[in-house]
């Protein structure tokens, strides 16, 4: 059991948790999507318990709001804590926010223990992790690392307003986005605090896990073009029917992937033409998204998924078109930091996992620029991205405790590494 005062943080993170939860763009369900009127509100509260920290506050371009609890040496490196405040449509409290007021919890309890650190501590709330508004993920934590294209300024979201004018509503200046970014070996580290978004920590009845990688990810479409024509007066033996290809592809998807160690595959959506009830399927289109830790798996099962559409369309006399959308690079957490989180762990006789990560987090971003870890935390059956996200208030208190114990750890490294 946590000690009372680190259960008492706890217990004030979740009711800051359920006070962001009620900030939605949407009635009935929590929907806080990037740079809208319910994250200006989310930023100015997430503010507020920043500054009754004591911290300098500021709000980049970009729309993240970052706090900072400074270091004696105004010189000094910067360890950086921070998740995401927006969410998916109809989302669950704890992604993305439960990171951002941990790390807040932290700093209380540090603030407390009067301890002078070697390095500032930063906590970020990224404004985009989810990409919902413009389709196109981590546009916070690209600013912050110096990696944000231009480009993506014209992106226009579902009302035609372009990603530039959005800056310029929330307050930021698009041409001034460069200027955010953390310089050069300005960061002593990144670390995230996240809910793991899937099941492994409750079935082990594990409260935290050290992560060890991100997985890679290639999304991909898949299109089985066969030849429509009457359901009653075509024989089977005639038929070039696009969906009965697509349904052998994807059941040869699951298949494969079962029988491989950390592969994932999914196929998410399936849009049939004609669409008709009585009508052969001329065309099934489906996305497949594909996620291993380690790229050359994930490009190998890529290879083979595509050998196997093509093949299963030459068998049904069909055609297939491979698209690949979008594809991301495994990340390795940093094999300095992944000892000390586990240390971490152990001077507090936690038990813990290592474990992948096979969701997407901003840390993906930010290895760009710092060594980055993730400590994750137990949710209920593993959901996310769902309002029945839940995280036991204990497990909360434990990754605090870990969290701390893991700053000490890397403020005595810090400390070492400038005498030497």
């Amino acid at each position: 059991m946590p000690p009372s005062n680190t259960l008492a943080l706890a217990q004030k993170v979740m009711q800051r948790i359920e006070q962001l939860g009620r900030i939605t763009e949407q009635t009935g369900c929590l929907t806080r999507t990037f740079l809208s009127s319910a994250m200006r509100k989310a930023n100015n509260q997430v503010a507020e318990w920043m500054r009754g920290l004591n911290m300098t506050v500021r709000e980049d371009n970009m729309g993240n709001i970052i706090g900072r609890h400074a270091s004696d040496n105004p010189n000094a490196r910067v360890l950086l804590l921070g998740s995401h405040l927006d969410t998916v449509r109809n989302a669950g409290k704890f992604d993305g926010a439960l990171g951002v007021i941990i790390a807040l919890a932290c700093l209380e309890r540090l603030a407390q223990s009067a301890k002078c650190l070697p390095f500032h501590v930063d906590v970020a709330g990224f404004s985009d992790e989810e990409g919902v508004r413009y389709g196109v993920p981590y546009l916070g934590s690209r600013v912050l690392a110096g990696i944000f294209r231009k480009d993506q300024l014209s992106l226009l979201d579902a009302n035609s307003v372009s990603l530039a004018d959005a800056i310029r509503s929330f307050g930021g200046d698009p041409d001034a986005l460069n200027a955010d970014r953390y310089p050069g070996d300005s960061l002593v580290a990144y670390c995230e605090i996240h809910i793991e978004q899937g099941p492994v920590l409750e079935a082990h009845n594990l409260a935290v896990g050290v992560v060890n990688a991100i997985a890679g990810q290639s999304r991909i479409m898949v299109d089985f073009i066969g030849r429509a024509g009457h359901a009653g007066t075509s024989p089977m033996d005639l038929r070039q029917d696009a969906l009965c290809g697509a349904a052998e592809f994807i059941l040869q998807a699951e298949s494969y992937a079962r029988q491989q160690q950390g592969l994932v595959a999914t196929v998410g959506t399936a849009n049939v033409l004609p669409g008709t009830s009585n009508v052969i399927p001329g065309q099934a289109s489906l996305t497949l998204d594909v996620r291993h830790a380690d790229d050359g798996a994930r490009q190998k099962a890529c290879r083979y998924l595509q050998e196997k559409a093509t093949a299963i369309s030459r068998q049904r006399s069909l055609q297939v078109v491979w698209r690949t959308v979008d594809e991301s690079c495994s990340v390795r957490c940093s094999e300095s930091l992944i000892p000390l989180l586990s240390r971490a762990c152990e001077n507090n006789s936690i038990p813990y996992l290592l474990l992948p990560s096979g969701a997407g987090h901003d840390a993906v971003v930010m290895s760009a620029i710092a060594d980055i870890a993730m400590l994750f935390i137990r949710n209920r059956d593993g959901i996310s991205h769902h309002p029945d996200e839940s995280v036991a208030v204990e497990d909360i208190a434990v990754a605090i405790s870990v969290i701390n114990e893991f700053i000490g750890l890397l403020a005595q490294k810090e400390a070492a590494n400038r005498r030497e």
